[in-house]
Protein backbone atom coordinates (compact mmCIF):
# COMPACT_ATOMS: atom_id res chain seq x y z
CA UNK A 1 0.00 0.00 0.00
CA UNK A 2 1.42 3.35 -0.97
CA UNK A 3 1.10 6.68 0.79
CA UNK A 4 1.07 9.97 -1.10
CA UNK A 5 3.39 12.61 0.34
CA UNK A 6 3.36 15.09 -2.58
CA UNK A 7 0.65 14.85 -5.25
CA UNK A 8 1.32 14.73 -8.96
CA UNK A 9 1.72 12.70 -12.12
CA UNK A 10 4.93 11.45 -13.68
CA UNK A 11 6.11 8.97 -16.26
CA UNK A 12 9.71 8.03 -16.80
CA UNK A 13 12.60 5.64 -16.32
CA UNK A 14 13.39 4.26 -12.88
CA UNK A 15 16.78 4.99 -11.32
CA UNK A 16 16.90 2.79 -8.23
CA UNK A 17 19.33 2.43 -5.37
CA UNK A 18 19.03 0.47 -2.14
CA UNK A 19 21.17 3.07 -0.34
CA UNK A 20 19.64 6.00 1.55
CA UNK A 21 20.57 9.27 -0.20
CA UNK A 22 22.26 12.27 1.37
CA UNK A 23 21.14 14.96 -1.08
CA UNK A 24 23.43 17.63 0.35
CA UNK A 25 26.59 15.54 0.15
CA UNK A 26 25.99 13.08 -2.67
CA UNK A 27 24.20 15.01 -5.42
CA UNK A 28 25.55 17.81 -7.59
CA UNK A 29 22.70 20.33 -7.38
CA UNK A 30 23.55 21.89 -10.75
CA UNK A 31 23.72 18.68 -12.82
CA UNK A 32 21.86 16.05 -10.78
CA UNK A 33 24.83 13.68 -11.00
CA UNK A 34 25.64 11.47 -8.00
CA UNK A 35 29.15 12.55 -7.02
CA UNK A 36 29.78 10.27 -4.00
CA UNK A 37 31.50 7.04 -5.06
CA UNK A 38 30.04 5.02 -2.17
CA UNK A 39 26.72 4.92 -4.05
CA UNK A 40 25.89 2.18 -6.55
CA UNK A 41 24.48 4.95 -8.77
CA UNK A 42 27.77 6.92 -8.68
CA UNK A 43 28.22 9.16 -11.77
CA UNK A 44 24.59 8.59 -12.82
CA UNK A 45 22.22 11.51 -13.21
CA UNK A 46 18.94 11.65 -11.31
CA UNK A 47 17.68 14.30 -13.77
CA UNK A 48 14.30 13.42 -15.32
CA UNK A 49 14.20 9.99 -13.64
CA UNK A 50 11.77 8.40 -11.24
CA UNK A 51 14.21 8.16 -8.34
CA UNK A 52 13.58 5.09 -6.18
CA UNK A 53 15.48 4.84 -2.89
CA UNK A 54 14.83 3.81 0.73
CA UNK A 55 14.88 7.30 2.32
CA UNK A 56 16.97 10.39 2.75
CA UNK A 57 19.74 10.86 5.30
CA UNK A 58 21.87 13.75 6.46
CA UNK A 59 21.32 17.42 6.94
CA UNK A 60 17.95 19.12 6.67
CA UNK A 61 19.67 21.40 4.13
CA UNK A 62 19.14 18.48 1.74
CA UNK A 63 15.61 19.84 1.24
CA UNK A 64 17.13 23.00 -0.23
CA UNK A 65 19.33 20.83 -2.47
CA UNK A 66 16.20 19.14 -3.84
CA UNK A 67 14.68 22.56 -4.48
CA UNK A 68 17.94 23.69 -6.16
CA UNK A 69 17.87 20.60 -8.39
CA UNK A 70 14.39 21.61 -9.56
CA UNK A 71 15.47 25.24 -10.09
CA UNK A 72 18.44 24.01 -12.16
CA UNK A 73 16.19 21.66 -14.18
CA UNK A 74 18.22 18.69 -12.89
CA UNK A 75 15.66 17.12 -10.55
CA UNK A 76 13.95 13.74 -10.72
CA UNK A 77 10.40 13.88 -12.09
CA UNK A 78 9.21 11.86 -9.07
CA UNK A 79 10.54 10.10 -5.98
CA UNK A 80 9.50 6.77 -4.50
CA UNK A 81 10.75 5.84 -1.01
CA UNK A 82 10.21 3.15 1.59
CA UNK A 83 10.08 5.69 4.42
CA UNK A 84 9.13 9.36 4.49
CA UNK A 85 11.76 11.54 6.10
CA UNK A 86 11.37 15.26 6.72
CA UNK A 87 14.24 16.32 4.45
CA UNK A 88 13.02 14.56 1.31
CA UNK A 89 9.32 15.23 1.99
CA UNK A 90 9.85 18.96 2.52
CA UNK A 91 12.24 19.19 -0.46
CA UNK A 92 9.71 17.50 -2.74
CA UNK A 93 6.92 19.73 -1.42
CA UNK A 94 8.99 22.89 -2.03
CA UNK A 95 10.00 21.74 -5.51
CA UNK A 96 6.59 20.28 -6.41
CA UNK A 97 8.06 16.84 -7.15
CA UNK A 98 5.56 13.98 -6.71
CA UNK A 99 6.61 11.73 -3.83
CA UNK A 100 5.12 8.49 -2.61
CA UNK A 101 6.06 6.01 0.07
CA UNK A 102 5.63 2.34 -0.76
CA UNK A 103 5.73 -0.93 1.17
CA UNK A 104 8.85 -3.09 1.16
CA UNK A 105 7.16 -5.48 -1.28
CA UNK A 106 6.26 -2.68 -3.70
CA UNK A 107 9.79 -1.26 -3.39
CA UNK A 108 11.32 -4.65 -4.18
CA UNK A 109 9.08 -5.08 -7.24
CA UNK A 110 10.26 -1.84 -8.89
CA UNK A 111 13.10 -2.60 -11.29
CA UNK A 112 15.92 -0.24 -12.22
CA UNK A 113 15.66 0.93 -15.83
CA UNK A 114 11.94 0.12 -16.22
CA UNK A 115 9.44 2.69 -17.43
CA UNK A 116 6.99 3.62 -14.69
CA UNK A 117 3.90 5.82 -14.42
CA UNK A 118 2.69 7.48 -11.24
CA UNK A 119 -0.67 9.16 -10.79
CA UNK A 120 -1.36 10.16 -7.20
CA UNK A 121 -4.97 11.14 -7.95
CA UNK A 122 -5.81 7.59 -8.98
CA UNK A 123 -3.24 6.23 -6.47
CA UNK A 124 -1.66 4.04 -9.13
CA UNK A 125 1.89 3.02 -9.83
CA UNK A 126 2.19 1.20 -13.13
CA UNK A 127 5.43 -0.73 -13.45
Amino acid sequence: MSKIIVQGKAQGTVLKTTSPINFLGAVDKKTGVIRDEKYDIFKKSIKDTVLVFPHGIGSSVGAYTIYSLKSNQSAPIAMICQKADLTVASGCALANIPMIVVSNEEFDSIQNGNEISIDTKSEKILN
